[in-house]
């Protein structure tokens, strides 16, 4: 009778194994920061959106026709409010001017967004590759398929740091 082998945990890990769980280690904290990007993102569309209307309703276009009814919580509402009450060419311009720096935030936010999102698909792609190797390696070090793909990376990179 043979006795039973030891348990494959970080004590048998191999370098290799280690030095793909600090790569992966270091994605992951990549993928951390471009979340916060696409959050940032998202969060300057909605408050750029808002800007536009907030509240909007079929009253809105009331304002926009006989001047007298309210048309929803906003910048731009307000300042259309005034513009059609004051009757001035510069009201106007107020209105063009927070229109088009909502527009550009809009772009700014959305391009920002894009971006992000091609950049976490790609790292998604590399991360997918390396986890691949990583259980390999594992696996051919006598891990189970199981312990090795729920290998906690940070420990195991914890070694090459």
């Amino acid at each position: 009778m043979s006795a039973a082998s030891p348990v494959a945990g970080p004590s048998q890990c191999p370098a290799f194994a280690r030095e793909l769980a600090a790569r992966l280690s270091v994605l992951f904290e990549r993928d951390v920061e471009i979340a916060r990007r696409l959050n940032d993102a998202g969060r300057r569309l909605r408050d750029a959106n808002e800007r536009l209307w907030s509240g909007l309703s079929p009253d809105a276009h009331g304002l926009i026709y006989d001047g007298a009814t309210p048309a929803g919580q906003s910048q731009v509402a307000a300042l259309v409010s005034d513009a059609l009450r004051s009757g001035r060419p510069e009201s106007e311009t107020a209105v063009l001017g927070a229109l088009q720096q909502a527009r550009w935030a809009i772009h700014r936010a959305f391009h920002d967004y894009q971006f992000a999102s091609e950049e976490r698909r790609h790292l998604a792609a590399d991360i997918g590759e390396v986890i691949r190797r990583f259980v390999d390696v594992l696996v051919a070090a006598g891990w189970s398929e199981e312990d090795a793909r729920t290998a906690d990376v940070h420990e195991l990179a914890g070694a090459v740091r």
